[in-house]
């Protein structure tokens, strides 16, 4: 019997969004791991939320996909700042879609080991931030060879460390409490 996980990421809108998570979703089955992705293999007739926390709690691990979804050609955040916060230009940037940051946060309460990739050019903030949950969030690029990447030590190490997280999840889910 595999071991599920929760894959988050956006509905992909190009081909190469689409086999990215193919080969990232055939990566993680020939290790063991059972991707489910509400929407995709679990449907739920439940409000999103609801649904998503059902099939958090089924599951060992979140790994979420921070993939482009809306281009910003000219923003800026925190316009007109009166106090002692900058203006930042985030023109020419990319956002994901609102659930990158929902399903990372709601896994992590429930104390799920929690791995983002995040697609290069995509806004680094809220979740995406670089040390907001403690791990190292690795930056992809779908220009290059998906192969070169899935074989790289970056990849190898990141997904190995979360993958050892997502096992100890499963072993001490069958262990009974411990009174003392």
């Amino acid at each position: 019997m595999k071991t599920s996980i929760f894959l988050s990421y956006p509905k992909p809108f190009t081909k190469q969004q689409e086999q990215f998570v193919d080969m990232l979703s055939k990566y993680l089955s020939e290790r063991g791991l059972e991707p489910r992705t509400l929407g995709v293999t679990d449907y739920d007739m439940d409000a999103p939320l609801k649904a998503i926390r059902r099939l958090m709690l089924e599951s060992n691990g979140l790994l979420a996909i921070a993939f482009r979804r809306s281009y910003v050609e000219t923003g800026v955040s925190k316009p007109q700042s009166d106090i002692n916060e900058k203006e930042t230009d985030i023109s020419n940037f990319w956002l994901t879609s609102p659930y990158c940051h929902i399903e990372p946060a709601m896994a992590f309460q429930l104390g799920l080991p929690v791995l983002i990739l995040r697609e290069k050019g995509v806004l680094a903030d809220g979740i995406l931030e670089k040390g907001v949950l403690g791990t190292y969030m690795p930056e992809f690029s779908l220009e290059n060879p998906f192969e070169e990447y899935f074989q790289s030590s970056e990849f190898l190490s990141l997904i190995g460390k979360w993958e050892g997280y997502v096992r100890t999840v499963v072993e001490k889910k069958g262990n009974p409490p411990q009174l003392f």
